[in-house]
């Protein structure tokens, strides 16, 4: 416990720079008498700490002080606070603790050059509470029961183990494998409505990755408007896309024809047009007709 506690005194100081012992006595819930015996404790243990009296006096270190004794590089330093910062995005709150702690040991600011936020707009509190659940799973090999939204709009009722949290393509899905379906199974975590943990526990395994193609996967060749352009990059890399003269782009790629596809190019209206397959194009004019029949009175 002293120990703990010794080493919470070195990371304020080094933190703050200056302290009193009422206010570490206060931070660590023991009395005044206490701190300064652990201050002999952290002195005769060769860390220089020393105490000035005075209106602006205070519970020091020496100027410049540095526990880690050089071992690492300023990079490396750097690089673990980096990793660290990734780690918080999805962690608790230990770890913003231990960025804080591992910042002061550096003499380093953490800095804070990016932010991911997990949750969809306006959905933060659901979302992120749902992540949360999933990852806990995944950590603890428990069970989840679901009520998921499958491919035909149908509700069901499935219980899973998780085994990975998967970020591809703008969207986060968990690996998984169903008990239902006595098979592994990739899902959409904006389509789990429902979620809880089961008292149910499952044995680690590893979810298995396709090695070939998909087998759905179609080359598709695409041509856009100028208008439509910017909207491109978020499907297509820069390799995949060919130039026109007057602003317009073809993009080219193998895609799986699925619904999805289906609604994403109709989503560009009349911005886009199929150059091949042909029963692409053929499939996006009957849906076309479709939508026409219905909103043409």
């Amino acid at each position: 416990m002293q120990e703990s506690r010794l080493f919470k005194i070195v990371y304020h100081l080094l933190d703050k720079g200056c302290s009193t012992a009422s206010e570490l006595s206060r931070m660590l819930e023991v009395s005044s008498r206490t701190i300064y015996r652990d201050l002999d404790a952290l002195s005769a243990a060769g860390i220089p700490v020393y105490a000035e009296a005075g209106r602006n006096g205070g519970i020091r270190l020496m100027k410049d002080f540095v526990l880690d004794k050089t071992i690492l590089s300023e990079q490396e330093k750097q690089d673990i606070l980096s990793a660290l910062q990734n780690l918080s995005i999805a962690s608790s709150d230990h770890v913003q603790d231990t960025l804080g702690k591992l910042s002061a040991l550096f003499k380093l600011p953490a800095q804070d050059w990016y932010e991911i936020d997990f949750s969809r707009w306006g959905a933060h509190t659901h979302d992120q509470d749902k992540f949360e659940l999933l990852k806990l799973a995944v950590l603890r090999h428990t069970a989840v029961k679901i009520l998921y939204i499958n491919a035909h709009g149908g509700r069901d009722e499935r219980t899973v183990w998780p085994l990975k949290l998967l970020y591809k393509s703008k969207e986060w899905y968990l690996k998984a494998f169903c008990t239902k379906k006595q098979d592994f199974r990739l899902f959409k975590l904006n389509r789990i409505l429902q979620y809880a943990l089961s008292e149910e526990s499952f044995s680690p395994m590893l979810f298995p990755e396709s090695e070939m193609p998909d087998e759905n996967d179609v080359f598709i060749r695409l041509h856009f408007t100028k208008e439509a352009a910017c909207r491109a990059y978020d499907e297509f890399e820069e390799a995949q896309i060919e130039h026109l003269e007057n602003g317009d782009i073809i993009a080219c790629a193998f895609m799986p024809t699925d619904a999805w596809l289906t609604g994403y190019l109709l989503s560009f209206g009349p911005q886009v047009e199929i150059l091949e397959p042909d029963f692409l194009r053929e499939e996006l004019a009957a849906q076309a007709k479709e939508i026409y029949r219905k909103y043409s009175g």
